[in-house]
């Protein structure tokens, strides 16, 4: 669960981790106010549960407080990763003299917490591991593990910080720690961890995701208006839609919708897809023993994304029928139509009832299933996968 920016800055002043003096605007008038109660250039940031906002046009200094209005009602108008800016944290502008990169995070390799540290901030740490491997400064410590101020020290020398700031630098990198422990994080960063121009060390960002599982743990993030949402960024529509119906699903940035029979058989779907050159545009999770309901919801969620242009289909019967599968697909099809082609195989528990269901119902209304191929177990999963992918290339417009 990922947290705003203003709000993973909540945490770091409960940990004596030193921020900008900001607050949180929902207008430009309230951006207008608090530009001139900071008097000082103010420098407004959408808040987003994503990455790129640089990219996107949204990180802007209004270098006299009473221009501040007018930047904000720009900000407020753009739409970052296909979301809109509802918010902007607002803060004095730094006098940044150099940027740095703090961050604490798991080790699920080596099952332990590891602190990477670089003297290059501002960029994403992925980039810095590629293009300078060696300006990557690591510390792993097991789960129960202190880390003591010579560590910080040591770690504060690494990348580059003078012996002078090495007072201030030891209690942010010990109290990162403390704050992931405390509140069960999985990555707590500091990127850039900035040196100001009067020899001061402040969080100039925060990204912060917590186990939503654990959220039940930490009352006080609901007095501080964090409650739990979306694993790591914020809902689209059908997301939005997925989780009122009860429905675990993800938006990712293919073209063929994943309408899987389990959370393990949709795992290697999308692995088929992947593998025989195609995108998923879905992650999907039936739920053991689903109801046609049920099933044809998730259809419904399919059909009318824009970005789907062929559905997969693949149901592996053991706790789930595949005769209610058939009957969830048929009970769609006849309440909603199907717009796009669709490809499915079944196998498992009463998959013989679930293909003469079909067979009935496509006798008793062929029209109904002129974009729908249905299959059993005599066809291998490798070629319905092999199916979809040729689907979309065609209905994208390929060969």
């Amino acid at each position: 669960m990922r947290l705003y920016e203003f709000e993973g800055k909540g945490l770091f002043g409960k940990f004596k981790i030193p921020i900008p003096d900001g607050r949180v605007a929902s207008t430009p008038d309230e951006v207008d106010a608090i530009a001139k109660e900071i008097n000082a250039p103010p420098a407004p940031k959408p808040q987003v549960l994503t990455g790129g906002r640089g990219k996107a046009g949204g990180v802007k200094v209004v270098d006299n407080p009473a221009d501040a209005r007018a930047g904000a009602e720009e900000l407020f108008e753009l739409t970052i990763k296909g979301f809109p800016v509802e918010k902007l944290l607002v803060e004095p502008k730094l006098d940044i003299k150099k940027e740095l990169y703090l961050g604490v995070t798991i080790d699920r390799l080596n099952y332990k917490l590891v602190i990477i540290a670089s003297g290059e901030g501002g960029v994403d740490i992925e980039e810095i591991a590629e293009k300078s491997p060696e300006k990557i400064f690591r510390k792993s410590l097991d789960i129960d593990e202190e880390l003591y101020g010579f560590d910080a020290i040591e770690i504060a020398k690494k990348i580059g910080i003078s012996s002078e700031l090495t007072k201030q630098a030891t209690p942010i990198v010990v109290n990162l720690l403390k704050l992931f422990k405390a509140y069960d994080a999985k990555l707590a960063e500091i990127n850039p961890l900035v040196i100001t121009g009067d020899g001061k060390l402040i969080a100039a960002d925060s990204r912060i995701s917590l186990d939503d599982d654990a959220v039940f743990r930490h009352p006080d993030l609901a007095d501080m208006g964090i409650e739990k949402r979306h694993e790591e960024g914020e809902m689209t529509p059908r997301e939005q839609q997925a989780t009122e119906w009860g429905i675990p699903y993800l938006d990712l940035d293919g073209n063929i919708g994943m309408f899987p029979g389990g959370a393990g058989f949709g795992i290697m779907g999308n692995d088929f897809i992947q593998y025989y050159g195609g995108k998923p545009a879905n992650f999907m999770d039936s739920g053991g023993g689903p109801t046609p309901e049920r099933l044809a919801r998730m259809l419904v969620l399919l059909n009318e994304n824009p970005n789907v242009k062929v559905i997969f289909g693949a149901r592996f019967g053991g706790i789930s029928r595949c005769d209610d599968f058939a009957k969830g697909v048929t009970m769609f099809l006849k309440e909603h139509g199907l717009s796009k082609p669709m490809v499915c195989r079944m196998t498992g528990n009463m998959w013989q009832e679930g293909v003469r269901l079909f067979d009935e119902a496509k006798k008793e209304n062929p029209e109904l299933f002129k974009n729908f191929e249905f299959h059993g177990i005599e066809t291998p999963i490798e070629e319905i996968s092999k199916r979809a992918v040729e689907l979309a290339r065609i209905a994208e417009g390929g060969n």
